[in-house]
């Protein structure tokens, strides 16, 4: 897709008129590979959210387009799982008829697996796109029912995609100390002594974000987000066996890598792994293919299972790219300002669109000269396609941005020096008292979390329900996680901290950015999201205190809706977060925009 050119939206690419055909022609291949079903995963070798276009091997079956997901198909039936956030997107995308929606995250593949599978079937999937604990649970679900998982040398899906593009191939670029703040020479050698320190030979790199910050390297392989696809061997003496395609290298880049890093063709990455035998090697079950293992198993390594170590360093941030955040947040809260400076006079008219306000947005943004993309696709919904927890737009769904409308704006953009993603919920008119106290609720949640003190050794679980209380004291809630890792001109969802129900067992670490999105979504009406990003900070000593406290600071700078906020919901210390907050926006995006946007934000952000 070209990110310079004319809007395009999902229906662009997928129809659920040809699910039906796809799903026949799965089928027959199936049968001619003696296979009983086959599972589909929303993924692709290197365990990512955001696939390059040759590996939406789900949406080209079921025409869902969402981040997650994933599909089981068998010879009579058929099911699509997807979680809270998609519920209602996967209902308007595919055929319901033929993909049965089920619950990604309260039942999953492996239980409906185990409900389905035929006694003796065989079910097959492919071993490149699911991880060795994936594999796991498929085995056991199947098992239970009788049947059997089978690996498939290749995948099925490809058999019937006539028209597959071919993987991305865009060069691979060097990331600047300037922006980095550490060198990849630094970085090597530090999780090197942690290697040794556990017995490994080497460890295997797998992931996108985990290999683009340990050689500080960016690229464009995947929509949105500035990933080079590879795989790498990081060896306990700091080099690193890099599997790269040719056309991806350049002199600048090999130059950028040095000689401590080797260069070999991506194909020969899982020969280089068969020639491990004898070899302690680490690989992560949770984000590393299945097929790695089964490599490593047949040629005699030693495994470890280990955690990727690129992982939690990465997500402590340095302070050289805690500042890029903070200034990319400043640059990109001036161009959002604008945006909603501008958006109430253009609704006025009746006529504006979500796709016009879409690209009314991208311009904005594109105007500060620094966006190098959009950090995911935006999420601009109004009134009921707000509730569409991950709404993205349509030619079909598009829709005039109303009076009485809640407009909810879910976006992001990617900068050099760092990645944004920021919502906002703004009224179209006047509100009714249902949604100013929906919206004061959510944003009760917000200050909670965003004032939240707590010691180290906290995991974001223990925090999520410091943002649901207001919500949950109305008898009200929202299907998603509070907060997910922002990385650092990388991924606008990264591991391994979270902020939900989940039991994600990894504490909150200074240098964590993370982000602050409670929400509430009324089906058929509205939607309603406010989200900052926030780095974990060590925080000030407490009088009397007897232990060292973390705490969040808060980077996003936007106005949150004044026009939807019931201020006799707020407690005095809830408003003067607010007055705060919104003080230190107009003081540091006043000068930075035109005359008109400034009246607009003295307006936005006055006290209340």
């Amino acid at each position: 897709m070209d990110k310079n050119g004319p809007f395009q939206t999902f229906d662009d690419f997928t129809d659920a008129a040809t699910v039906a055909p796809r799903l026949a022609a799965l089928r027959a291949e199936l049968v001619r590979r003696g296979l009983d079903g086959f599972v589909v995963p929303h993924s692709d070798e290197h365990m990512g959210e955001y696939l390059p276009e040759h590996a939406e091997r789900l949406a080209f079956l079921t025409a869902f387009t969402g981040s997650a997901g994933a599909a089981v198909v068998l010879a009579e039936t058929a099911a699509l799982f997807v979680d809270g956030r998609y519920t209602l997107q996967a209902q308007a995308q595919t055929d319901t008829t033929l993909f049965e929606p089920r619950d990604l995250v309260g039942e999953g593949p492996p239980a409906w697996i185990a409900d389905h599978l035929p006694k003796g079937a065989k079910l097959g999937y492919d071993p490149w796109l699911h991880t060795q604990h994936g594999v796991a649970h498929l085995r056991g679900a199947a098992e239970k029912a009788g049947g059997s998982v089978a690996p498939c040398p290749t995948n099925p899906i490809d058999a019937i995609w006539d028209d597959q593009p071919g993987p991305p191939m865009a060069k691979a670029i060097p990331h600047p100390l300037d922006l980095a703040g550490e060198d990849s020479k630094s970085k090597r050698g530090r999780l090197a002594e942690g290697l040794r320190a556990a017995g490994l030979d080497a460890a295997v790199i797998t992931l996108a974000d985990s290999l683009c910050w340990l050689l500080n390297i960016r690229g464009s392989d995947v929509p949105h987000t500035p990933f080079v696809l590879a795989f790498a061997l990081l060896n306990a003496d700091a080099s690193v066996d890099l599997f790269l395609d040719e056309a991806k290298r350049s002199g600048e880049l090999v130059a950028h890598l040095g000689g401590d890093v080797r260069l070999h063709p991506a194909d020969a990455f899982a020969g280089a792994l068969d020639g491990l035998g004898g070899k302690t090697v680490g690989a992560d079950p949770a984000t590393a293919a299945a097929a790695v293992f089964e490599r490593l198993h047949q040629a005699g390594a030693r495994i470890k299972l280990t955690p990727d170590p690129c992982q939690l360093p990465k997500a402590c941030k340095n302070a050289v790219e805690i500042e890029g955040m903070r200034k990319a947040h400043i640059r990109d809260g001036a161009a959002l300002s604008r945006f909603l400076a501008w958006l109430p006079a253009q609704a006025a008219g009746g006529t504006l669109t979500e796709i016009e306000a879409t690209e009314a947005l991208e311009g904005f943004r594109r105007a500060t000269g620094c966006l190098r993309d959009v950090s995911f696709d935006s999420i601009t919904g109004a009134g009921s396609n707000g509730a569409i927890v991950h709404y993205r737009v349509t030619r079909s769904t598009n829709r005039v941005i109303a009076q009485g409308d809640m407009f909810l704006v879910d976006s992001g953009a990617q900068y050099p020096d760092g990645t944004t993603d920021v919502t906002r919920t703004i009224i179209i008119g006047q509100p009714t008292a249902q949604m100013k106290d929906r919206f004061t609720r959510v944003l009760k949640g917000h200050i909670a979390l965003a004032t939240a003190r707590f010691p180290d050794g906290t995991i974001g679980m223990q925090l999520d329900s410091f943002a649901r209380r207001p919500l949950w004291e109305a008898g009200l809630d929202y299907d998603h996680g509070t907060g997910h890792g922002v990385g650092s001109y990388l991924s606008v969802h990264e591991g391994p901290q979270n902020i939900s129900k989940r039991a994600i067992m990894q504490p909150l670490k200074p240098g964590m950015i993370c982000s602050n999105e409670p929400g509430y979504y009324k089906t058929g009406e509205f939607g309603i999201r406010i989200e900052n990003l926030v780095v974990v900070t060590e925080g000030k000593p407490v009088p009397g205190g007897d232990r060292a406290m973390m705490e969040f600071e808060t980077i996003t700078l936007a106005p949150i809706d004044l026009n939807l906020v019931e201020p006799s919901l707020l407690t005095q210390t809830e408003r003067g977060w607010l007055n705060l907050y919104h003080a230190r926006v107009r003081d540091t995006l006043r000068p930075l925009v035109d005359a008109e946007t400034q009246a607009w934000l003295d307006r936005a952000t006055r006290a209340i």
